[in-house]
């Protein structure tokens, strides 16, 4: 019996800017230095050391030996940034919903915005979105150290261990270009933080991967990719390059596990499952609220919310394409259809199914290998002005 949304989210309706609003208000983590989550998990050892039982597994452990990279000389940190600068030549505005379309309702608080306004808004976005990726890269840290932990199978420790790895690069590197480049960071993010905790919480290791792995990893390779390409900063565009090259792995490393696991569950066990995927697809689509920075703008974010709540969800695309690796890889995962497909449904709901055909990560993740191919380009051009 799947449970009802109060039962999962906490509230009646999905789209509640009320108790939205009033749950940013209560985040007492705002100010704080630590957060502290009970890990019920138990460690696994396993006596079993065959490499290779699972060749998928292995390939992608060879794969993560070879493609590490090291932030401090692959990453030319002397190029100036400018912060009001990071999208020139690009507009995004244009992405539904644009400044009109948030300024447009009677209630508006932006009704009367001008182009300095947006500007200022726009870089504070950039600074938040990018302090989300930091928080976020140290809760796959800690997830990926309890997937060491707690997976039963040796392939599936030894990739876990060099996750651990690049996710420890990927907090340096976030923390270094906020402090560095920009001015500072936003704090984590309540919804973000919630999820992370539940993933935490669970026992479950198979939740770890699906709740990080899936979910988050996967989100996260979407939004850096449509930051990649948007931006116009040569060392933030070289660093979200080599991030993703590492996180398409991590996706990867996710679908692979979950797919021989859940072929062995129970119906009821599913369901658990499913629920915990739309759990997770909420929160982060609740984060984009952005509720942080309307409050840091002088903006009362209850309307804010309200406006991007009842913004046709057809139209938001960037919000859409943030799914455009979950979705996928939940239909591989046998998810959207399992039971009388209540997980399709739920998709539907919030705007996203229409990515269900686009390419899992599970097979595409060599594609994202920019490691690699930045270093074969320099051989060849080493070589050729050796010849």
């Amino acid at each position: 019996m799947v449970r009802s949304d109060f039962e999962i989210l906490g509230r009646e309706h999905v789209n509640d800017p009320e108790f939205l609003d009033q749950m940013a208000k209560a985040n007492e983590d705002a100010d704080a230095i630590a957060h502290e989550v009970v890990n019920n998990a138990n460690t696994l050892f396993t006596w079993d050391y065959t490499k290779g039982a699972r060749p998928r597994l292995e390939k992608l452990y060879e794969k993560a030996k070879t493609s590490q990279w090291n932030a401090e000389t692959d990453l030319d940190w002397s190029i100036e940034v400018d912060p009001y600068g990071l999208f020139d030549g690009v507009d995004m505005s244009a992405l539904p919903p644009t400044r009109a379309d948030l300024a447009a309702p009677a209630f508006s608080p932006v009704k009367n915005w001008g182009d300095g306004e947006w500007r200022e808004f726009e870089a504070r976005m950039l600074q938040w979105r990018i302090s989300q990726f930091l928080h976020g890269e140290q809760g796959a840290l800690v997830c990926t150290a309890k997937i060491v932990e707690t997976v039963p199978w040796i392939d599936a420790k030894y990739y876990a261990a060099t996750q651990v790895v690049d996710e420890a690069r990927h907090v340096e590197v976030f923390a270094k270009y906020l402090d560095t480049k920009l001015e500072g960071r936003y704090p984590i993010n309540l919804h973000l933080g919630m999820l992370l905790d539940d993933i935490i919480n669970d026992a479950r290791w198979d939740m770890t991967y699906l709740g990080m792995q899936v979910m988050v990893e996967g989100l996260a390779l979407a939004a850096f990719g449509m930051m990649q390409q948007s931006t116009s900063e040569p060392l933030l565009k070289k660093l979200l390059r080599y991030v993703m090259a590492d996180e398409a792995r991590h996706v990867a490393f996710g679908v692979l596990s979950l797919q021989e696991f859940y072929e062995e569950l129970s119906q009821d066990e599913i369901v658990e499952r499913q629920e915990f995927a739309f759990e997770a697809a909420v929160r982060m689509r609740d984060r984009f609220l952005t509720q942080e920075v309307w409050v840091d703008m002088g903006v009362d974010s209850k309307a804010m919310a309200r406006i991007l709540l009842e913004f046709p969800a057809e139209q938001q695309i960037f919000q859409q394409l943030l799914f455009s690796k979950i979705v996928p890889n939940c239909r591989k995962l046998g998810l959207l259809d399992a039971g009388d497909g209540w997980l399709r449904d739920r998709f539907t709901d919030i705007g996203v199914i229409q990515f269900e055909h686009e390419a899992d990560t599970g097979e595409e993740y060599e594609d994202f290998d920019f490691v690699a191919k930045d270093r074969a380009a320099t051989a060849q051009v080493a070589g050729a002005a050796a010849g």
